[in-house]
Parts: C-alpha cells; sequence; structure tokens
C-alpha cells in the first residue's frame, strides 16, 4: 500500500479549564464565522501531547497552562469534511497570564463562560467536543497523566 491510500487521523489537543464556575475558551474565525472552542490545536511533529497543549493554551489565550490530568480521549469524523479528529483533552491548572500578548492568527479573544452560556451557545461551538469537554469535566472525569508515554 502506498503512502497516499494510508488513513491518518488529524491529532488534536485542547486544555479544558475551569476557574470559579468558568471555563476557559476562545472565540475564533472559522470557514463558518466566529465559533468557539477550547484552546487547541494540532500536535507538531517531534512534540509530546502535554508539550502541545501546554503550547496551544499560552498561544491562543496567553495564560501558561499547566495540565495535571486528562479529561477524555475524543475521537471524531467532521460531517462534511473528510477529516477526523483525534482529540486529546488536558485538565489542569493556570499559572500566570502575559498581558498584552499576542494572540494566534484567527484567534478574537479568550473568554470565560458559565457551562449553562456554553451550552446554550451550542450553535457556534467548532465541534460537539466542545460541550462534551466541558461535560467530562463537570462529571469529574480525571485520568492520570502517565496513561500517556512519549518517546523523544
Amino acid at each position: 500500500m502506498s503512502d497516499k491510500n494510508v488513513w491518518k487521523p488529524n491529532v488534536t489537543v485542547a486544555a479544558v479549564v475551569e476557574r470559579d464556575g468558568q471555563f476557559l475558551l476562545v472565540e475564533e474565525e472559522t470557514e463558518a464565522g466566529l465559533a468557539f472552542n477550547q484552546p487547541a490545536g494540532h500536535l507538531e511533529c517531534g512534540e509530546s501531547l502535554v508539550e502541545a497543549v501546554v503550547r496551544e493554551a499560552l498561544e491562543e489565550t496567553a495564560y501558561h497552562f499547566r495540565p495535571t490530568h486528562l479529561v477524555g480521549i475524543y475521537n471524531w469524523r467532521h460531517p462534511s469534511k473528510d477529516i477526523t479528529y483525534l482529540r486529546f483533552a488536558f485538565g489542569g491548572e493556570l499559572h500566570g497570564w502575559e498581558a498584552g500578548r499576542r494572540l494566534d492568527d484567527g484567534i478574537v479573544a479568550a473568554r470565560w463562560l458559565s457551562p449553562g452560556e456554553i451550552r446554550a451557545g451550542a450553535a457556534r461551538h467548532r465541534s460537539p467536543l466542545v460541550w462534551r469537554c466541558v461535560e467530562d469535566a463537570l462529571a469529574g472525569r480525571r485520568y492520570p497523566l502517565d496513561l500517556l508515554t512519549h518517546y523523544g
């Protein structure tokens, strides 16, 4: 089988951050208009999953994120694109914020929203994984980081 016939999912990471009853989301520009997502992005070559989520959170929100646990692993196929995403969602803590830091292209702002606001805005979610990750965090899903092994 040649490489062009090998199917591969897009591996992504997401930071699921709760503080004072609200969750950190990003409002971002997409092909379909403004959407909400967790601070999230693609795993880069040579990067561990934990390194990726720390980087993405900083680039998209200017917050320093320290993962403490895995919330879940999600396999989602976009219904109108020929793309499957394999998302690793991490819970954790924030340790500092870089005021004035330029956010990634396409990111309008970082927003703190209550679970009710997030659920009510489902039509503007980047994917159904946004609400599912919040639900799983609220349900107390916490898996140890040592579940993941990175051979660097």
